[in-house]
């Protein structure tokens, strides 16, 4: 199809007819319909808000039409992406009002619309309220959680993501059009590169280096991919940006194609994120129908076509070349460099490959400027970057913040603290935090005012990633998590490389030695050597980084490990063949059945008082325990 100027959607009108309808609304209820939410019944929310709603006469829209009168003195029930607070969905926004409203279920409907949209008053028991208090929070201004974030990338996640016109609003598109129209390919490199943007998939590479590279390669079919291939256990980023606001991934793929003289992409998703993949394609083809795909756009020569993939779920798809691999059809294996992609990529044709995360950024900057966007962040490290915040901490959810913020003010303020295992609030319980998943390290409690950007992590053995934060308690075995991130890695990994292949698979074993009390002090050893011929030897990222967790826990908890080999005791008691036996006092009887039933005597006590079992005589038979009625005895 080709489309001329006259054609392609006037962004000023479509923002104009939107604003202008929005303005009749009598209320908006915005319903978070991330993953996470719809999971919980956001959903079914939302269908009796308007059942109740129009039980008392009301109009209640799920779309709004510019180019209808359905807007007048109706009540907007919209959904959107992500909106963050995953640890309190479902999540319910009422505007004008400013209220925000937590685990709401579809039996609060009906008092919703009873005492809030009729009568206008709050109710308290659905509002957020902070831990170890009675504070009950009104909207987001009011929460910890929201007002000590700086959203960039996220801050769209509240609008309709079905709909293009609020995009366009909220001045989707501006950046695109400015870069087609006014701008040459270099230019648009260059504000790229003068902003500082470094990719966010975890290399941190300059945005606008890479885009210069392709750009200099010379042919006239070019690809523009967007890796959405997103594999971190506790990553959930590139996802509710995708759920939440997918033409800023779209128009962030534009303004690339734009700068390396590109005409065709490919959104490639994993097939694990059904609602993402939805999403991106209904976007897509909104943005066809408008006009902002296809052939000539903005009325000039520039075309650029765009396609959905679903990936098939392999870790190893996130390297840019096993990636390129499985869109044409092949195993997704990584293939040596040079050359790199920006050379020859996919079908042989120069290609630039950025994640998520950085194609949704680009917008920004192309529409506010390059000063505007690295005014926040840090010199090296412009910017603000998205992280999944998740494990023992109060707050878990999406969180955006600008680069150099601490991991202090991300798990005290903004995560609300560490839990214990009980849920209870008590920052005495914090251990770690991995950072950046199989691919990263953990950062210890000396750490916890290091502020987070590449090269700070990268000081200390860690490294971004994709972004994910798993927080831990003292409760959490080292070597557990480890043994976690390599088995993971270890399934994930292609087979391709020898390092990786049979490194992974070695460590793996090392690992469950030590935690099955059968290694030795030559096992560190063995351990650790083997890590770095892995990390050097492997042909990809994933190998060259699977060693990461092991060597930074190696690195900063090497007692408990050196616990577990020579004492042959698990200090948290997670590790079920080096758990301490114990007699619970607040259990035990004083019945001495135990005691009588000890082969070797490591048991005392006094009739009905509480026992106690001697741990260097126990040769943990069991027989205690098959004794014992009240199951008073525990690491055997």
């Amino acid at each position: 199809m080709t489309v001329t100027a006259n054609e392609t959607l006037n962004l000023e009108k479509t923002a104009g007819d939107y604003k202008k309808a929005a303005e009749k609304l009598t209320r908006r209820l915005i319903l978070c319909a991330g993953t996470g939410c719809v999971a919980n019944g956001s959903l079914k929310v939302r269908d009796r808000l308007v059942e109740e709603l129009k039980a008392k006469g009301v109009n209640a829209v799920l779309e709004l039409d510019i180019h209808d009168d359905n807007a007048k003195d109706a009540t907007h029930i919209s959904k959107s992406g992500c909106q963050g607070f995953c640890q309190m969905g479902p999540l319910l926004r009422i505007e004008p009002d400013g209220l925000l409203y937590v685990k709401v279920k579809p039996d609060d409907a009906a008092e919703i619309v009873e005492e809030t949209l009729t009568k206008g008053k709050v109710i308290d028991r659905l509002l957020y309220t902070v831990p170890g208090t009675d504070k009950h929070c009104k909207g987001n201004d009011d929460i910890p959680f929201y007002n000590r974030q700086t959203r960039v990338v996220l801050e769209n996640c509240t609008i309709e993501p079905d709909d293009i016109n609020e995009y366009i609003a909220h001045g989707g598109y501006i950046g695109a059009r400015k870069a087609v129209t006014e701008l040459k390919p270099e230019e648009v490199c260059k504000v790229v590169e003068i902003s500082g943007l470094r990719g966010r998939g975890g290399g941190g590479f300059p945005t606008g280096l890479k885009w210069k590279f392709t750009l200099a390669s010379k042919n006239e079919k070019k690809y523009v991919i967007c890796n959405g291939d997103e594999g971190d256990p506790g990553a959930f980023m590139d996802r509710s940006v995708m759920e939440g606001n997918p033409h800023a991934v779209i128009e962030g793929m534009m303004i690339a194609a734009r700068a390396i003289e590109g005409n065709e992409g490919y959104v490639y998703v994993r097939a694990e994120y059904p609602l993402a993949v939805q999403r991106m394609q209904r976007a897509v083809d909104a943005a066809m129908a408008a006009g902002l795909l296809g052939d000539n756009l903005f009325g000039t020569d520039f075309s650029f076509h765009l396609h959905v993939m679903e990936g098939a779920g392999a870790f190893v798809c996130g390297e840019e070349t096993a990636l390129i691999a499985s869109i044409e059809g092949k195993r997704g294996m990584p293939m040596p460099k040079p050359p790199f992609p920006a050379q020859s990529g996919l079908w042989g044709k120069p290609t630039v490959i950025n994640n998520v995360e950085t194609l949704a950024s680009i917008p920004f900057i192309l529409r506010e400027g390059a000063d505007k966007y690295k005014s926040r962040g840090t010199e090296k490290s412009p910017g603000t970057k998205t992280f999944a915040l998740t494990g023992h901490v109060a707050n878990t959810g999406l969180i955006e913040v600008p680069f150099g913020t601490t991991l202090r003010e991300i798990v005290m303020n903004i995560g609300g603290g560490v839990t214990d295992d009980s849920g209870r609030v008590t920052d005495e319980c914090f251990k770690s935090v991995q950072i950046g998943g199989p691919s990263g390290g953990c950062l210890t409690e000396e750490m916890l005012d290091l502020p987070l950007d590449f090269d700070s992590l990268k000081s200390v053995g860690a490294m971004v990633g994709s972004g994910g934060l798993v927080v831990m308690n003292k409760k959490t075995c080292m070597v557990q998590v480890a043994r976690f991130f390599m088995q993971f890695t270890q399934n994930e990994s292609c087979g391709k490389c020898v390092p990786c292949r049979e490194g992974t698979k070695q460590m793996l074993a090392l690992l469950d030695d030590i935690i099955n009390g059968d290694a030795t002090e030559e096992t560190l050893v063995i351990l650790e050597q083997l890590a770095r011929t892995v990390q050097k030897g492997s042909l990809c990222g994933l190998g060259k980084t699977a060693p990461n967790p092991v060597l930074s826990t190696l690195k900063y908890f090497r007692a408990e490990y050196e616990a577990h080999v020579i004492d042959k005791r698990c200090p948290t008691g997670q590790c079920k063949a080096l758990a301490m036996p114990e007699i619970l006092a607040d259990k035990c009887k004083g019945c001495t059945a135990c005691k009588r039933k000890c082969p070797v005597g490591a048991i005392t006590g006094e009739v009905k008082q509480p026992h106690v079992i001697d741990a260097d005589k126990c040769i943990k038979c069991g027989a205690c325990k098959a004794a014992c009625k009240f199951d008073a005895i525990v690491g055997i």
